[in-house]
């Protein structure tokens, strides 16, 4: 004992004992002891036992004594197991322990929500029951087939157009036929004479009265179709036959047999204003974006070109036009060309007998999307305005429609009916049906595209130029 401290006797130890308290206890108080059981005061709260003491209740004894033995078997195995076993033993774990490693509960695992299992194959039941959606019905037979003498069976024209006043223009030969799908009456518009004809191809221009036609003498004419009037003939600006017409308002774009491309303004006297230059030989597909501002063209080259509206040169420069894209992927002759209605950037193309392929692209890269070999020549493609699908039109050997899913491109029907290959179609401005044209002189009506969800009432619009003045509906 140190020297100068002072002597402690046992007994005055004991009775100053009791005078120390647990320390975080209120002063005064007896020694606090919370019951395992004791009910909270708030009914919101529920106490499920002291957190200290394992609840034996809420405890996995099986999964504890495997948590507690299988270090020791671990230990007592000297070999390494394989990555192989010791992957497939954690993932064996994990799925039954669910990574779970505490081996004592502090306290009762929260109570299962009530009929979840009920909840749960209710909701399984009801997806059961949900009807499937219905498949649209297409028929396998035309609804309507109608004798077209004289049309001429060449890959490279364009002879056949519905326009939007629900008139649907064809050329055979050298006359061209107008067809009311209103009333199912048939018109001659004109027939040309020997030397200018005959005719090699035809569009309407958007406001469903005018028409541009192309001849094999290398002018194009425009005529009024309420009057049956010539209103001008653009010259001077191909060498050879005008194979393709595309419009895009009041720009009218030829293509011609020389692989020139021309822009012609309708409205003025020098109608000549832009020009395209990039394929060697004939144009033979031509289509506007639903925009206005990109210009798809494709020539018996096997080549696909895409143009910016703003990219043209007038026609009195020397220089050669920059292409947005030229793409150089099919083999064989590009004719048919369809924008897509829903991705304003979507192309499909369609090649020749030694293609065979439809590709799609997107134009604002020019990167090829996907090509689907068809089996035969791909004549002309058309968009279901109303659904994800794509019509194909096609050559030897089955001379076939065949209507594509898109974008998987399963085929959901193919419509057979032509005798030799279907060169041309064109759809009713619903979109619901579609005219195809063949070399076996006939032309059929297809309602392959069903009937839109909710008709559209027409409407009128203002039209400005040779066309400020007309009645929409024919």
């Amino acid at each position: 004992m140190d020297a100068g401290s002072d002597s402690i006797s046992p007994e005055r130890s004991r009775r100053c004992a009791p005078a120390s308290r647990p320390p975080l206890q209120e002063a005064g108080s007896r020694p606090y002891m919370p019951s395992l059981c004791s009910a909270s005061r708030n009914p919101a709260v529920k106490c499920y036992g002291d957190r200290f003491i394992p609840v034996r209740s809420a405890m996995d004894m099986d999964m504890a004594h495997y948590l507690l033995t299988e270090p020791r078997k671990d230990t007592k195995n000297a070999a390494t197991p394989s990555p192989a076993k010791e992957a497939y033993r954690k993932l064996l774990a994990e799925k039954l322990f669910n990574n779970r490693t505490r081996i004592l509960a502090f306290r009762n695992k929260p109570p299962e929500p009530e009929n979840i299992l009920t909840e749960l194959r209710a909701d399984a039941a009801s997806i059961q029951a949900r009807p499937a959606k219905k498949r649209r019905y297409i028929p396998q037979s035309a609804e309507r087939t109608l004798d077209a003498p004289d049309l001429v069976d060449d890959y490279y024209l364009n002879l056949l157009d519905w326009g939007s006043s629900n008139v649907l223009s064809i050329a055979l030969g050298n006359t061209i036929y107008l067809w009311d799908a209103a009333n199912g009456s048939t018109s001659e518009l004109v027939t040309l004479d020997e030397d200018d004809g005959p005719v090699t191809s035809v569009s309407w221009a958007p406001d469903g009265r005018h028409i541009a036609v192309g001849l094999n003498s290398s002018t194009v004419q425009l005529w009024d179709s309420s009057s049956n009037r010539l209103l001008r003939t653009l010259q001077g600006v191909h060498e050879s036959r005008v194979g393709s017409l595309a419009w895009n308002g009041n720009i009218l774009t030829s293509g011609g047999m020389d692989g020139k491309i021309v822009n012609n303004d309708v409205r003025i006297r020098n109608h000549a204003v832009q020009t395209y230059r990039g394929h060697e030989q004939e144009v033979c597909g031509l289509k506007w974006s639903g925009s206005g501002q990109h210009l798809a063209s494709g020539g018996n080259d096997n080549l696909l070109h895409i143009w910016d509206v703003s990219m043209a040169s007038s026609v009195q420069s020397a220089g050669r036009t920059q292409w947005l894209h030229r793409l150089e992927d099919h083999l064989a002759a590009v004719k048919a060309l369809a924008w897509c209605p829903f991705q304003s950037n979507l192309l499909a193309s369609g090649g020749g007998g030694s293609d065979r392929c439809i590709k799609f692209w997107n134009t604002h890269t020019g990167a090829c999307l996907n090509s689907v070999d068809t089996g035969s020549q791909v004549c002309a493609l058309l968009w279901n305005k109303n659904d994800r699908e794509l019509l194909s039109s096609h050559g030897f050997t089955q001379n076939q429609l065949t209507l594509w899913k898109y974008p998987s491109m399963d085929k959901m029907a193919e419509l057979t009916g032509h005798t030799s290959r279907v060169l041309f179609m064109a759809q009713s401005p619903d979109g619901c049906t579609v005219a195809s044209a063949a070399g076996d002189e006939t032309l059929r009506f297809w309602n392959v595209f069903g009937t839109p969800d909710a008709p559209k009432a027409a409407v009128k619009t203002s039209h400005t130029g040779m066309f400020n003045s007309y009645n929409h509906i024919r």
